[in-house]
């Protein structure tokens, strides 16, 4: 019932940036913690990113200093900013509520040029 909906993927030049959002069905969910996980084919899902609910941020060392995650509460949306991508960042995306354990479905980031 409750649903996590990502968007903003696609393919960019090794430099270049993107805005990926997560739109929550339920308020509630934009306002607990939200967590951005990626996956590449063969690899281990890693954490990206966390918002928790009072909105303190926590970042993978691979990310720091590049990406930024925040949110939208008037339309239950959570941004990732990322930002001189790389190609070691081609993944899969997903926005992720731990505390309902919800999953959205992904969006495809593919760095390349």
């Amino acid at each position: 019932q409750v649903q996590l909906v990502e968007s903003g993927g696609g393919l960019v030049q090794p430099g270049g940036s993107l805005r990926l959002s997560c739109q929550a069905s339920i308020l509630r969910v934009s306002i607990n913690t939200i967590n951005w996980y990626r996956q590449a084919p063969g690899k281990q899902r890693e954490l990206v990113a966390t918002i928790t609910k009072d909105g303190s941020t926590d970042y993978a060392a691979s990310v720091q200093g590049r990406f930024t995650i925040s949110r939208h509460p008037p339309i239950n949306t959570v941004y990732l900013q990322m930002n001189s991508l790389k190609t070691e960042d081609t993944a899969t995306y997903y926005c992720h509520a731990p505390r309902v354990d919800v999953w959205g479905r992904g969006t495809q980031v593919t760095v390349s040029s």
